[in-house]
């Protein structure tokens, strides 16, 4: 893989709540900006050598975007606000949401749940094939 594309989202691809908020974000990106990998697959690898900042645990969304400074990375909670950022009105507008705490205690929630969505959310034998409607939305 040489580069992702402009906006991607990586996401643990066996986790329920994870697999429920891509096809969210499916829904609610009308624009078609966001693509998709699973932490599990070979886009999630070929990114961890170019930045080591993306963990090996599947513990965290990832939100990878072509800047006009170069790719860059957003980990946890920052990526969850910077995807939102993405999306049309009145989703985007939740994005500024996130000065009104600091990054470490909105950090500290995502971790929280981050540590029990597989049990309330279950967790999945394998990642699911995206239909065929969406299917060019996913890298792997």
């Amino acid at each position: 893989m040489t580069s992702p594309p402009a906006r991607l989202v990586l996401y643990d691809g066996v986790c329920g709540f994870c697999n429920s908020s891509v096809r969210w974000l499916i829904e609610h990106d009308r624009d078609e900006r966001l693509r998709y990998a699973a932490l599990q697959g070979e886009t999630a690898a070929a990114l961890r050598a170019r930045h080591p900042e993306i963990p090996q645990e599947l513990d965290t969304i990832v939100f990878v975007a072509d800047e006009p400074s170069g790719e860059r990375v957003w980990l946890r909670s920052a990526a969850v606000f910077r995807v939102l950022r993405e999306l049309p009105a009145p989703w985007r507008w939740i994005a500024p949401l996130r000065w009104l705490l600091p990054s470490a205690a909105w950090d500290v929630a995502y971790r929280a749940f981050a540590r029990r969505r597989y049990q309330w959310f279950g967790r999945l034998a394998a990642c699911p094939i995206p239909s065929p409607a969406v299917r060019a939305r996913f890298l792997d």
